[in-house]
């Protein structure tokens, strides 16, 4: 279960990695904030990865001793299938307690903390995502700030070059190019308005293809930076605490509570259909059911995840919810217990009349 956990871990959290270090490399996010983002987001992996890790190491474990026929000792032996199902059933009880305290607790406090952080870079200035050495589209004009270096803590910029497409009054294109020696953030006192101050370099302005443009050497030269606004804190159901959502009526709120609850509601009913799907025959190798096993606990988890949805979305009664669909896989898996322990009986008949 372990390594398995360990190894999906690695697989989902490289993933995420990877967008958020595309982010950072475009200037979206600052590079020192990516490794704080996976922290916070990890209890929400984990608990997602944690049944799956457990259902899999199940079949693969018990799998191996069926292959070695060491299963079919100890049932020769009087191991029971409802003795195998309670011994397996105690790890499984731990599990599900840490799956629990992650999707009650942690998962939505990492959810809220990681929210924080994206409102917080959505305040930066233009100034504040400049990465030196890159040329990066800013501002919602299409502007492309580029800049040798950042030097007195991020607040003076060497060896600038700004380019800028603007339309003219008769509304074509006009494209402006600014180089300036260096260039600093300046802060209006009275108004608060972001400027960036550039300092001894030239402006160009002309229309692509045409021969006509117009150069003005300056000292200083200020540019307006649209002043950062906040991002409104997003009234999720995943960010509110579990305490706050119980007593809630809104569908939203209620559906996301059913889901964390039904998290370690998964975990002994995936132990339940683990067991006999672990059984496999010696000839046929221990993977033979392992694909099967898997896409029918995705199946779980999908139909739980779209039940989810309409309730979100009004489709279905809150009243009805995610309970039906635990029963169903609870009535799989006790019919696949079921059959199970008819073929361990005709096992041990057979052994008795031979």
């Amino acid at each position: 279960m372990f390594a398995v956990t360990a190894v999906l871990l690695l697989i989902i959290m490289s993933g995420r990695f990877i967008k958020y270090l595309a982010e950072a490399a475009a200037g979206g996010l600052a590079a020192d904030v990516l490794f704080i983002i996976m922290g916070y987001r990890l209890p929400g992996f984990l608990e997602l990865i944690l049944p799956l890790g457990l259902f899999i190491g199940i079949l693969m474990s018990y799998g191996r001793l069926y292959l070695d026929s060491e299963m079919t000792v100890l049932s020769a032996c009087g191991m029971s299938d409802r003795r195998l199902l309670f011994y397996t059933l105690i790890p499984a009880f731990f599990v599900m307690v840490v799956v629990a305290v992650l999707s009650l607790n942690f998962s939505p406090w990492g959810a809220a903390k990681v929210e924080d952080i994206f409102r917080a870079q959505d305040a930066r200035t233009e100034f504040d995502t400049l990465i030196p050495g890159r040329f990066q589209e800013l501002g919602s004009g299409g502007r492309v700030t580029y800049t040798e270096q950042l030097t007195n803590k991020r607040k003076r910029m060497e060896n600038v070059f700004i380019s800028q497409r603007i339309e003219k009054k008769s509304g074509e294109p006009e494209l402006v190019l600014l180089v300036a020696e260096a260039g600093s953030q300046y802060i209006d006192e009275n108004t608060g308005s972001h400027f960036l101050l550039l300092e001894n370099g030239f402006r160009y302005d002309g229309s692509p293809g045409e021969p006509q443009y117009r150069v003005t050497r300056y000292e200083k030269y200020g540019i307006k930076v649209p002043k950062p606004t906040e991002r409104k804190a997003r009234d999720k159901a995943e960010l509110k605490p579990t305490a706050e959502l119980i007593g809630s009526t809104k569908p939203a709120d209620v559906a996301q509570l059913q889901w964390r609850f039904s998290l370690p509601l998964l975990v002994p009913i995936v132990t339940l259909i683990a067991i006999p799907l672990s059984r496999v025959n010696p000839r046929q190798g221990r993977y033979l059911r392992l694909l099967p096993s898997i896409l029918l606990y995705m199946g779980y988890l999908v139909l739980l995840s779209t039940t989810r949805t309409a309730i979100e979305d009004g489709k279905l009664a809150p009243q009805i919810g995610l309970l039906w669909v635990h029963l169903l896989f609870l009535a799989v898996g006790v019919a696949l217990m079921g059959n199970l322990h008819h073929k361990l009986a005709w096992f041990r008949r057979s052994r008795v009349s031979g």
